[in-house]
């Protein structure tokens, strides 16, 4: 499976890209891309759609899947994250039908949650249309001292549980693809 797997933060030191480059090491039987939203241009709706974001939006419509990991500032996600999200809404829309994961590292125990449920909103609202896998919800807390010097994540309880995770959403992004290609023959 291709999976896009966006690190929702600008932070050059991101607990959450660190958490997806994690993910695409411990599940090498997907092909998974991760991008960030660190330096990526603000929306502006008079703008054109810049070539960083038109590449996003190419890679995401060439997915299987999207991984996101959101950050958390102010109980809500970041405004790169947020900003990313209006121009592939507004311009393109390469999320629609498209199956969602959504993840989150944080320093405090919540892991992110607040901004994964305004995220939701967001990847359910019209203009977005996502998919979004709402079985199970992966959130590592006290991100600080979750990973060791080589990047993995060094509870194996929460490795178990994120494995259990992933293989229920790409199960998930499976049953929707088929369900897509059943409208398609209808």
């Amino acid at each position: 499976m291709k999976i896009v797997a966006i690190a929702g933060s600008s932070s050059p030191h991101s607990y959450n890209k660190r958490l997806l480059e994690f993910i695409k090491k411990h599940f090498t039987d997907d092909e998974i891309e991760v991008i960030s939203t660190r330096g990526l241009p603000m929306f502006c709706e008079d703008d054109e759609l810049p070539d960083s974001i038109n590449q996003i939006n190419q890679d995401i419509a060439d997915a299987d899947a999207v991984i996101i990991a959101a950050a958390e500032y102010n109980h809500s996600l970041t405004s790169s994250l947020k900003s990313l999200l209006e121009w592939l809404s507004s311009a393109a829309h390469p999320f629609t039908g498209k199956p969602v994961f959504l993840i989150g590292a944080s320093l405090h125990a919540q892991g992110g949650a607040r901004a994964q449920i305004h995220l939701r909103d967001v990847l359910l609202s019209p203009g977005v249309q996502a998919e979004v896998f709402q079985d199970e919800e992966f959130f590592l807390g006290d991100a600080r001292n979750a990973f060791d010097d080589d990047g993995n994540i060094k509870d194996e309880g929460t490795v178990k549980f994120l494995e259990k995770c992933y293989h229920e959403f790409i199960d998930f992004a499976k049953l929707v693809d088929q369900v897509k290609g059943g409208q398609a023959d209808a």
